[in-house]
């Protein structure tokens, strides 16, 4: 379908190559700039959040009111005082995400879409922000988001501590004006005093905009997806899965080779994410905007060269977020593609794809079955019996303790 539109797309390839190198001048400025970390600052934290010890006492403390938590953990950070206690750290990043007060109208925060009980999605088509105005993407979870090669269905940001700045100054999602105002907000907030102190040696008044960012960041990366039925079938337990979620699994592998885009395979100790991290057109939704993109594509490039920033304005537009990740990369071939997502415990973040179309995890297998097919140039067809059978094989990819808590869609 896209190639229809090869010819006027293409024609803009010269003035394209010029504008990318203003993209490139534009990231990196943006890289070394206010929202910028050091590396040694980022090491501090990461590093030993990932560390088993520091998670197990994160979880242990999640049901800790906040002042009390922080009480807890100034004393367990204090001595001999580090810059950074990563425990604390995370910590305040848990109380950050959960906080409304960080938007516009005092009534959303991250955990507004990123709900935990929905495996930290939101159950809806397309995101819902401050005053209920909606965007223009479907809310991927946050599990595994720190093993994430690029964050967003376009790819934009591939660090963590800028990710989780975009959507608190997007006028449709938190709606902050400002880093200013954020600050505001966090070190007017008493709540935060012994967070913060505990977390950065330092008062609320002092934290940075950095720290904010370090803090959810950090918070982010302890949500992994526990191990699932698959896991413990990969590992040589073959009674782990039923008959059908087997004979999915070779349907899946070897009949609709759907491990091209969807690997199986991860490194030693990782379960696997099922993604291989790339971008691809499945076509969906591209319907609504073929029929305008050269001017879609003129205005995206404009935009490059005008410098305006692709979180906080142009993705609230629909039209140019079905452009995909030829937004960000300004390449032809990235018109209509997206993320290829993970599917650790896809079966409880319904509804799918980049803009929420598909309602049920059995029309998603469809669809992907029939692209597939199509890509290849034969149509692949499964029975009644086999299309149940890979679907109850990516049901074998839910984490056990999320299939035991989680209400399903």
């Amino acid at each position: 379908m896209q190639r229809s539109y090869g010819n006027s797309i293409e024609s803009s390839a010269g003035a394209i190559a010029r504008l990318r190198k203003v993209r490139d001048k534009n990231q990196r400025r943006e890289r070394g700039g206010h929202n910028g970390f050091p590396a040694d600052h980022k090491d501090a934290i990461v590093a030993p959040v990932r560390t088993a010890r520091a998670q197990r006492l994160v979880v242990h403390l999640a049901g800790v009111r906040p002042v009390v938590l922080a009480a807890i953990l100034h004393i367990a950070c204090s001595a001999p005082n580090p810059p950074h206690c990563a425990a604390a750290v995370v910590a305040l990043g848990r109380t950050l995400f959960f906080d409304t007060g960080l938007s516009g109208d005092g009534k959303v925060a991250c955990a507004t879409c990123h709900k935990p009980a929905r495996a930290y999605t939101d159950g809806l088509a397309r995101a819902s922000g401050i005053a209920g105005r909606q965007g223009t993407r479907n809310t991927p979870s946050l599990l595994d988001a720190g093993r994430q090669r690029s964050l967003f269905w376009d790819g934009r940001r591939s660090r963590l501590e800028d990710q989780v700045l975009d959507p608190l100054f997007n006028r449709v999602e938190h709606g902050l004006a400002d880093e200013a105002e954020l600050l505001r907000k966090v070190r007017a907030d008493a709540r935060f005093a012994s967070a913060v102190q505990a977390a950065y040696g330092a008062p609320a008044n002092e934290i940075t905009v950095q720290q904010v960012a370090g803090a959810l960041a950090a918070f982010v990366r302890t949500l992994r997806s526990g191990p699932s039925p698959f896991d413990r079938f990969q590992s040589g337990r073959r009674d782990a899965l039923p008959e059908a979620a087997r004979q999915g699994w070779v349907i899946f592998d070897q009949v609709a080779h759907c491990t091209r885009c969807h690997i199986a395979t991860t490194s030693p100790g990782e379960p696997a994410l099922f993604t291989d991290h790339e971008f691809h057109s499945l076509a969906v939704g591209f319907a609504r905007v073929e029929r305008e993109l050269p001017r879609l594509t003129a205005r995206a490039v404009a935009l490059h060269r005008d410098g305006v920033p692709l979180a906080r304005d142009v993705l609230n537009d629909r039209e140019l977020a079905e452009l995909g990740r030829f937004v960000v990369a300004l390449d032809p071939h990235d018109v209509g593609a997206f993320k290829t997502p993970g599917l650790r415990n896809v079966a409880l973040t319904a509804p799918y794809m980049h803009d929420g179309s598909v309602p049920t995890l059995a029309d998603a297998v469809d669809l992907e079955v029939y692209n597939r097919g199509a890509r290849d140039a034969r149509p692949l067809i499964l029975t009644p019996v086999q299309r149940a059978e890979l679907v109850a094989f990516v049901q074998s990819l839910t984490s056990d303790e999320l299939a035991a808590s989680v209400s399903k869609p």
